[in-house]
């Protein structure tokens, strides 16, 4: 399955990205650091990011997440990877946004079309009715990359998230798919 939109398309990571993953990863540590969780050197390693992969692929198979490369489409390279976790079925019909974008290619509008292609695929493939995203107040990039989107925000989760040895709040975004002129089924 390939989502494609404009100069950039999303695929599920397989074991073969898992080289450009790991050079990604390693090559935006520093960049990266202050929205993360503290990580470990053996989380930059080709042997992590290849059980990584193996791991999200069976969450793929549970239904229990999506994890999708962002490619540059003329050069099929890897610059950015975006997910959708903790899908809740039932009543909620509701997964987690998250991802990160090489900073060598910010700001050329390539997440905000991720966000759309997963939020596309969330409601239309997977059936869901609600994406959700926390983004820290002071992550403006990221933030705007949700409203571009059409997320709006919900509000303020104090202390959300242990990110970089910190507890940091987090502004929460969402977006449904009756916003998209979309209406699920009734989940069972």
């Amino acid at each position: 399955m390939i989502l494609q939109s404009g100069p950039i398309h999303l695929r599920p990571l397989v074991l073969s990205d898992a080289p450009a993953l790991q050079e990604l990863r390693a090559a935006n540590r520093d960049y990266h650091r202050p929205f993360e969780p503290l990580r470990s050197d053996d989380q930059f390693t080709l042997a992590f990011q290849e059980e990584q992969i193996r791991n999200n692929l069976l969450d793929s198979e549970r239904d229990k997440s999506y994890i999708f490369g962002i490619f540059l489409r003329e050069e099929d390279r890897l610059i950015g990877r975006i997910s959708l976790t903790s899908v809740f079925r039932g009543p909620w019909q509701n997964a987690n946004i998250g991802y990160f974008m090489d900073f060598r290619f910010t700001g050329r509008g390539h997440m905000t079309l991720a966000v759309k292609l997963a939020v596309q695929y969330a409601f239309f493939g997977l059936k869901l009715h609600r994406v959700q995203g926390a983004v820290m107040p002071r992550n403006i990039p990221s933030i705007r990359v949700l409203e571009k989107a059409g997320f709006r925000y919900e509000g303020l989760a104090r202390n959300y998230l242990h990110i970089h040895g910190v507890w940091e709040d987090h502004n929460l975004y969402a977006i449904t798919s009756e916003e998209l002129g979309y209406a699920p089924e009734d989940p069972v």
